[in-house]
């Protein structure tokens, strides 16, 4: 299994954001193999903006894949993504897995003035879009939403194509006709559900006469933080638990708070489910959170 971890893009307590290259400077040294970031417009805490976050930190990140995990191709528009996309590969001498999804909050569709409730066809055509302008794909035949303009520089390579998924049925063929890489939320998503869709995806791989390997199974937004103290446990996971407006009593199992032995072996469920690369997330201490998982989780599940 890889780890990846997700910039600390937001605000969680009103202490501010804390030092991206620190931040990647951990990531590198405590045995990361990826940085990523996230997309929203708004949310309920300070947001810092993903691509442009991602896009200071290539000069510090060596040789570190760099990834979003999701970008919104339908908020942002596809073109501009594109252009964003092709950048970030080309700064990184090709180390850029563009991660898309939909997004589930209708907050960010009305920021941008696109109908929620067209989401769906809108990031079909979204991602043809993508596909065309970072690989060698023609161009769609028929434009719905958007057209295909030549964008240039183009990438040197096919941007590799991650879509998010929470693991349904539709999504999952989703991701085997247009991506290249199955993203899942860790919240959302436990390992029965991985193991399950992973059947249900090298089906609609196979269906759509692709090979099921290599295809990358990832597991984004898995909220960090390790501790031995059961009290700021309770008080990590009750605070996530408001911010995501969920159960803490179920969210517990399905993020990483706690004693770095019990989340490891959480983390080799998902692995034995069939998950290669999981981007954690940490919700305090970001910098101190890297370095305790690198010495106390990483070693048992490289």
């Amino acid at each position: 299994m890889r780890f990846g971890a997700h910039l600390p893009l937001i605000d969680f307590d009103g202490s501010g954001i804390a030092s991206l290259a620190g931040y990647v400077d951990a990531a590198r040294e405590a045995g990361f193999s990826a940085i990523s970031a996230n997309d929203h417009l708004v949310f309920q805490r300070p947001w810092l903006d993903g691509i442009v976050a991602l896009s200071s930190v290539v000069d510090r990140s060596a040789d570190l894949t760099l990834a979003t995990t999701v970008a919104l191709p339908v908020v942002r528009g596809p073109v501009a993504l594109a252009k964003a996309a092709a950048a970030l590969d080309a700064l990184s001498g090709g180390r850029f897995v563009l991660g898309v999804g939909p997004g589930s909050s209708a907050a960010d569709y009305d920021a941008a003035g696109v109908p929620f409730e067209e989401r769906w066809p809108r990031f079909d055509d979204a991602v043809r879009v993508l596909r065309a302008s970072l690989t060698h794909d023609p161009a769609p035949a028929a434009e719905r939403f958007y057209v295909t303009p030549a964008l240039e520089p183009r990438p040197a390579r096919p941007v590799p194509i991650w879509i998010g998924s929470w693991g349904s049925a539709a999504g999952l063929r989703r991701v085997a006709r247009l991506g290249d890489g199955w993203l899942a939320s860790a919240y959302n998503t436990t390992p029965g559900q991985i193991s399950a869709g992973r059947d249900l995806l090298h089906q609609a791989l196979a269906s759509a006469g692709r090979d099921t390997s290599p295809f990358p199974i990832a597991l984004a937004t898995m909220w960090t933080y390790l501790t031995d103290s059961a009290a700021e446990s309770r008080t990590r996971l009750d605070a996530l638990a408001r911010m995501l407006g969920r159960d803490p009593a179920a969210l517990a199992d399905q993020v990483l708070i706690g004693p770095a032995d019990v989340c490891a072996a959480k983390l080799a469920r998902y692995a034995d489910a069939g998950v290669d690369e999981v981007f954690i997330w940490p919700v305090a201490d970001p910098i101190a959170q890297l370095r305790r998982f690198g010495t106390s989780v990483i070693p048992h599940l490289s």
